[in-house]
């Protein structure tokens, strides 16, 4: 249900094809078609089986993560997003990661509970949707300079098809970045994402990357707590499977559309 529509939007500034640099140009126009499937029918159950507009009814005015986690977001941002972008936050809330310095073009947030998404200062406006009952995004191809889905990510039980829509949004050249941590609700997350590891969890998302066709190769940013209190073998092997105490570990995964040539 969409619940304020922008009706005087400009368009979207025009980068050209050169604004992130090379690595973007496909060998033919990429369909953004979905290559294969990455999650099997257990891997896609949760223990709460309940629809989860049911589950998020009545807003939670808290955050989710820590403030190192999102500091270390909104340094991430800040590199990346700039001022004359319009940006899509998929599984929004009533907290803003983006930058309080920057003033976007527009963005647009998506999330389950209208009342959290109400109390976001940075929306322009705002649309509830439940993407594991229906992915399916009602925008027009190619709107979008930037995707972000932050802390979320555990709970799409389609996420192939929730790629490729955002796929098609995106613009060419356009980045998508998806950030999480290890707090979850625990019944809502999918079997997939619960029985993993931080190791693990980046590589599930790397795979719902990897199969749609036309993002390019993510890259891969991890910041985990107490990495400062040694560099053993055990802390290292700790760190990379998410094992450590302290502050939140912090992971981010960025890709961009590819910039295809018509054929």
């Amino acid at each position: 249900m969409l619940m304020y529509r922008d009706v005087n939007r400009a368009s979207p500034p025009d980068f050209g094809p050169t604004l992130f640099g090379c690595g973007l140009i496909g060998v033919l126009n990429p369909s953004g078609e979905i290559k294969r499937t990455v999650l099997t029918p257990e891997g896609r159950t949760k223990l709460n089986p309940l629809p989860d507009r049911e589950f998020y009814a009545s807003p939670r005015f808290v955050k989710h993560v820590d403030e190192k986690f999102i500091s270390n977001l909104r340094d991430l941002y800040g590199q990346i997003l700039r001022p004359e972008m319009e940006i899509l936050d998929l599984c929004s809330s009533w907290v803003s990661h983006l930058p309080d310095e920057v003033v976007y073009e527009r963005v647009v947030g998506h999330g389950l509970n209208a009342q959290e998404l109400a109390r976001n200062p940075r929306l322009s406006y705002f649309f509830v949707k439940d993407l594991n009952k229906d992915q399916k995004l009602e925008m027009e191809d190619s709107t979008f300079h930037a995707v972000l889905c932050t802390v979320s990510v555990q709970y799409l039980q389609e996420p192939e098809k929730v790629f490729a829509e955002v796929y098609r949004v995106l613009r060419p050249g356009g980045v998508f970045i998806v950030s999480f941590s290890n707090r979850l609700f625990y019944e809502k997350a999918i079997a997939a994402w619960r029985d993993g590891t931080g190791y693990s969890r980046v590589q599930l998302v790397v795979q719902y990357f990897q199969c749609v066709e036309g993002f390019t190769q993510p890259q891969v940013i991890r910041k985990l707590p107490n990495a400062e209190q040694g560099n053993s073998f055990f802390s290292q092997i700790a760190g990379i499977f998410g094992l450590l105490s302290g502050s939140d570990p912090f992971y981010a995964l960025i890709v961009f559309r590819k910039i295809g040539w018509m054929s």
